[in-house]
């Protein structure tokens, strides 16, 4: 069968695996850009916590990614849950990273400027430092969202959604007429959406940043 009759016949359960990776994704790098932009909000200032951070989320990235999959089946057993999990500290280090580098690269009078009208310290931050530094956060979220795009495939390896699944079938049926379709169908599907992700997050840096600061 030609690769083109396969995806004519399959497209339906394709396009379910689609949407299930990219859900996936979606949902785990939520989750990391709230965590992660609030520990370099919390961590920037100081230079032990931001340290500490930055080496345990690094620490993460470190860590091959089948290993951490097949750590967590103990604790957290198969499925969705631990696909989250392990995407999330995967994608920690690029925002927690971006979060402290653009907080930390906001000029010094302008903060002082905010102070000296009376800002207090969180409207400071959530009015000037943190939509000065916007640019460099959602870089941040965008290439832990590419990061992610990739190593959730691995997370079929653990029962987890999406085009895994058609990868590591045709990698188990080598030999098989039907292995190259499946394992290329879901490696295309992958790079369709980290394609498809990376313009959106594109977009929406330049939409979203304030007109004054854009490049």
């Amino acid at each position: 069968m030609s690769f083109g009759s396969y995806l004519a016949g399959n497209w339906q359960d394709l396009l379910k695996l689609t949407v299930q990776h990219l859900l996936l994704v979606l949902v785990s790098v939520a989750i990391a850009t709230v965590i992660g932009v609030a520990l370099g909000v919390l961590t920037y200032q100081t230079a032990a916590p931001r340290a500490f951070v930055l080496a345990v989320t690094g620490i993460f990235l470190t860590i091959p990614s089948f290993a951490l999959f097949g750590l967590l089946i103990a604790p957290l057993g198969l499925g969705y849950t631990p696909a989250v999990f392990a995407l999330v500290m995967y994608a920690l280090l690029p925002i927690v990273r971006n979060t402290i580098t653009g907080l930390r690269e906001v000029d010094s009078a302008v903060t002082e400027s905010a102070r000296a009208i009376g800002m207090g310290r969180w409207r400071r931050l959530a009015q000037v430092e943190v939509p000065l530094a916007w640019p460099v956060i959602i870089t941040g979220i965008r290439v832990a969202t590419l990061l992610d795009v990739g190593i959730a495939a691995i997370a079929a390896y653990v029962g987890g959604p999406g085009l895994g699944h058609d990868i590591f079938d045709g990698l188990d049926r080598i030999g098989f007429p039907v292995a190259f379709n499946l394992a290329l169908s879901g490696t295309l599907g992958v790079i369709v959406i980290a394609i498809v992700l990376d313009i959106f997050f594109m977009f929406l840096g330049r939409f979203t940043t304030p007109r004054g600061i854009r490049g």
